[in-house]
């Protein structure tokens, strides 16, 4: 078998190497060994590490590597062969190592849900200790790439990551509305957790990244949050409530379904009733009883009117019927925000009552002591109590001239 005379290694490609086994082992005292910059040659016979070798051109002989008297008895000078492995070590630091993190499961502060989440980032690693990499993670591979080294610790990097990203979320508060300002901390802290399991294993955790932190929408799970979620801020950019959205369905339905049995016209009779009709604003009121209070119909937003009959009313989040006496539902624990006028439950960002269209916020109509949004026809605030100015209209908030008697937008007498 042929002596290998001269022994080198030139990477090839875009994929990061970290150590590539020269294939020939037939070695003599007169073998040439070349390392570029950047590398480190490490020699192996007979099980044991005979000499580390920088960047150069070295001389395998006895002088160099005195190992090899005592392993093979070789004398000092001539050509004497023996058999060794030849491993090169790549020293650059690599930035582009993709990392992704499989389903985890986290109850969502800003959804109030459990969310299944998927993360995904780069890293980079630099080989501080070749003689420690290669003997806790080569083995009997002819090389060692990124890949590689991905999959080789994908178990230990999968619990650390996963661990230490869900523990931040929960003890910050942190929801997946806002997580996307925080990946720089949380990039931080899994560089800190990380580092010293990698600096076992010989190896320098530059960087470390968090580019992504998503829903999986791989899953039922999360084809149904996505939905979900694409819903909900449908519904707060339109400016329509859960059942206003129902109440359309329904309509849209009843009217298809009698426009193809030839009965269009009644069919749009009937979906017009099931919306409470279209005169007199009285728009999509849902087809179950809602409250009317008497008395001052200016009453504050978030308490019944003065005087109020106590009856009950649908909640507008989770659509289960309380007592009108509660301030928040007991069921889902959302706010009870009355219509002014008939009393019904509305969600907080709401602009007209569901029931009876009244006009609940005010745009730009706030209050003159804590600048809280006032609702229409509001005598005083009702988050602070103060008393507003009688230059507005009592009925829908608009500026009045002091010398005007009825308000030019309503009509409403001052």
């Amino acid at each position: 078998m042929a002596i290998i005379d001269l022994v080198s290694w030139s990477p090839q490609g875009n994929d990061t190497i970290y150590a590539y086994r020269f294939p020939e082992t037939n070695l003599s005292t007169y073998t040439q060994l070349i390392v570029q910059e950047s590398q480190e040659a490490v020699l192996f016979t007979k099980g044991q590490i005979a000499g580390k070798f920088g960047p150069g051109k070295h001389t395998l002989n006895t002088e160099n590597v005195p190992i090899l008297r005592n392993l093979y008895g070789l004398p000092f000078g001539g050509k004497n062969p023996f058999t060794a492995e030849i491993w090169f070590v790549n020293k650059i630091q690599a930035y582009n190592i993709d990392w992704e993190i499989d389903r985890m499961d986290i109850h969502d502060p800003d959804y109030n849900a459990g969310i299944p989440l998927v993360a995904s980032g780069r890293y980079g690693l630099k080989i501080t200790d070749a003689e420690r990499f290669l003997i806790n993670i080569v083995g009997t591979k002819y090389q060692f790439d990124q890949d590689d080294l991905t999959d080789h610790f994908y178990g230990e990097f999968s619990t650390k990551t996963k661990s230490t990203l869900l523990q931040y979320m929960l003890n910050h508060g942190i929801g997946l509305k806002k997580i996307s300002a925080h990946l720089d901390i949380i990039s931080e802290n899994l560089n800190q957790a990380m580092n010293p399991f990698w600096e076992n294993l010989g190896f320098n955790l530059t960087k470390f990244y968090i580019t992504g932190i998503e829903v999986d929408s791989s899953t039922e799970v999360g084809e149904r949050v996505l939905d979900a979620i694409s819903r909900q801020s449908a519904q707060s950019i339109g400016g329509y409530t859960w059942q206003q959205e129902q109440a359309f369905g329904v309509a849209n339905n009843a009217i298809d379904g009698f426009s193809n049995s030839n009965s269009g016209i009644l069919g749009a009779v009937i979906a017009t009733n099931m919306m409470g009709g279209m005169s007199g604003g009285n728009m999509m009121q849902p087809q179950y009883n809602q409250p009317n209070f008497s008395g001052n119909q200016a009453a504050t937003q978030g308490a019944p009117p003065q005087n109020p009959q106590f009856r009950d009313v649908y909640c507008s989040n989770c659509s289960k019927k309380f007592s009108n006496s509660h301030k928040f539902c007991p069921f889902c624990g959302d706010s009870y925000d009355p219509c002014p006028k008939c009393g019904t439950d509305n969600d907080k960002n709401a602009k007209r009552c569901v029931s009876c269209g009244t006009t609940l916020q005010m745009e730009g109509s706030n209050c003159i002591n804590c600048n809280s949004p006032l609702i229409a026809g509001s005598a005083f605030c009702g988050n602070c109590g103060q008393q507003q100015s009688s230059n507005n209209c009592t009925r829908c908030g608009t500026g009045l001239n002091p010398s005007v008697k009825f308000c030019p937008k309503c009509g409403q007498k001052r």
